[in-house]
């Protein structure tokens, strides 16, 4: 599962899967579909890897407020209070479990990797 608003995957693997009634969003990071960085702020770069992760989670029929997990990768913690700002803005109470970590990341403007896991809404068997 994938979204053309997202960059296409720089590896062999997916943007998302579905399985057992989730969806596991692979990490996402700072640019848009045309590989473009965000912005060189930890905000800017939050915001649009949130944004690509919604658009994951929309082609897989749910939403980023359908989120049970995520892992956040920082390359600064001294980030952290900032994108906790902006990670406010796209989830809601209950917020899903998360894991934030500080670690390398593949580009060198990259500030921020996310990946989520995302339960998928279940049908109305009602009759």
């Amino acid at each position: 599962m994938t979204s053309a608003e997202v960059p296409k995957a720089s590896g062999p693997y997916s943007a998302g899967m579905i399985s057992q009634g989730f969806a596991f969003l692979s990490g996402q990071g700072p640019y848009d579909a045309k590989g473009t960085l965000a912005g060189e702020d930890i905000a800017s770069q939050t915001r649009q890897t949130l944004r690509n992760l919604e658009a994951v989670a929309q082609a897989s029929g749910a939403t980023l407020r359908n989120a049970v997990r995520v892992g956040v990768y920082l390359t600064d913690m001294a980030n952290f209070t900032e994108m906790n700002k902006v990670f406010a803005e796209f989830f809601e109470e209950p917020y899903p479990s998360r894991t934030t970590v500080q670690t390398g990341l593949p580009k060198p403007d990259m500030l921020i990797e996310i990946d989520v896991i995302v339960a998928l809404p279940q049908p109305d068997l009602r009759p």
